[in-house]
């Protein structure tokens, strides 16, 4: 756990160093750049990046002393993501952090060849990043998130709580989610084959999220999948919420879904601290001559699932006792 005093240290030290004791490092010091897909404020993501500089920090590298990290924050806004990533890059780093598909893709189109560490990544191979996980070559490496194809499986979730399903909205920003064409495919693979007919819903301000769900909810036998991007991420309990109202049966891609009173929530059961802890480690491999190249992609290889029973109630649905029985927590 991050103490308070130590989270407090890490996120001032870049802005208190001394301009004499930045310049009496001279060539030692190492700059690394950092890229995250939250706003300043999140609390959340404060403590994923103090997590990544508690642990350079016990790696031996000393914000004024042999490191500087210039850190930048999207607040889920993908102009800033490209007007940030030019940034980072005229600073001259040594190695860059890119925290989702959103900021490295705006990283990769503003460098082919400073070594970037990636976050919460989904689907790296398929999205075209890397040509392989083991060995992926280039300047790229890091921590992918999840699959594309686990989108037959949301499918199948909803499907199995709401048999009558004939429609699903699939609720996305394409602004901050360009991935998002990867995982509708795998959608429409799988809703052909289940007689369903799955509809993208992109959504790019908070004042069309009541409309557009409305809108869909007039005709019967529709149900709501929600793509985990940093704009849904930022509404996920407005969704949950005018998902319940509406009487629409639900499933999101992130944890906090079903806790914000979504019906479900099937995702990744990574610890996504200790994927920005193993980022410092491959930035401190880097930093000390590995290629980025040379260092395999890791992912997930568990997943979670959460069933919101008081929303079920909520909705008229019963849940199947098999599916309460592979769910890992239950909410009352």
């Amino acid at each position: 756990m991050i103490r308070r005093r130590d989270f407090i240290t890490t996120l001032g030290g870049v802005a208190t160093w001394p301009l004499a004791a930045r310049a009496q490092q001279g060539d030692r010091v190492r700059r690394v750049g950092v890229l995250m897909n939250a706003a300043r404020t999140e609390v959340e993501y404060q403590g994923y990046l103090a997590a990544f500089s508690l642990e350079m920090r016990r790696l031996g590298w000393s914000e004024g002393q042999n490191l500087r990290l210039d850190i930048r924050w999207n607040g889920g806004d993908a102009v800033l993501s490209h007007t940030y990533a030019a940034e980072l890059i005229g600073l001259m780093p040594n190695v860059i952090l890119a925290d989702s598909t959103v900021n490295l893709s705006a990283i990769r189109q503003a460098t082919g060849t400073v070594p970037v560490v990636f976050v919460q990544v989904a689907d790296p191979v398929a999205q075209g990043f890397v040509p392989n996980i083991r060995q992926p070559g280039g300047n790229l490496t890091g921590f992918s998130f999840f699959e594309f194809s686990l989108g037959g499986k949301w499918l199948d979730l909803l499907k199995e709580v709401a048999p009558s399903l004939e429609r699903i909205a699939i609720f996305f920003n394409p602004d901050t989610a360009p991935q998002f064409k990867f995982f509708m495919q795998a959608i429409e693979a799988a809703a052909s084959s289940r007689r369903v007919k799955a509809i993208a819903v992109p959504i790019r301000a908070s004042s069309d999220i009541e409309t557009a769900i409305a809108s869909f909810a007039l005709q019967p036998n529709g149900g709501l999948m929600v793509y985990g991007d940093s704009f849904t991420r930022l509404h996920t309990a407005l969704i949950a919420d005018l998902a319940r109202r509406y009487r629409l049966p639900s499933i999101g891609t992130a944890a906090d879904f079903a806790k914000n009173g979504g019906l479900m929530d099937y995702s990744p059961a990574i610890d996504i601290l200790a994927h920005f802890r193993q980022a410092a480690n491959y930035v401190d491999r880097i930093l000390k001559g590995e290629k980025p190249g040379d260092l395999p992609v890791q992912g997930a290889d568990r997943y979670r699932f959460i069933i919101n029973l008081k929303t079920a109630k909520a909705l008229g649905i019963t849940m199947p006792l098999p599916l309460r029985g592979l769910a890992d927590e239950v909410i009352e």
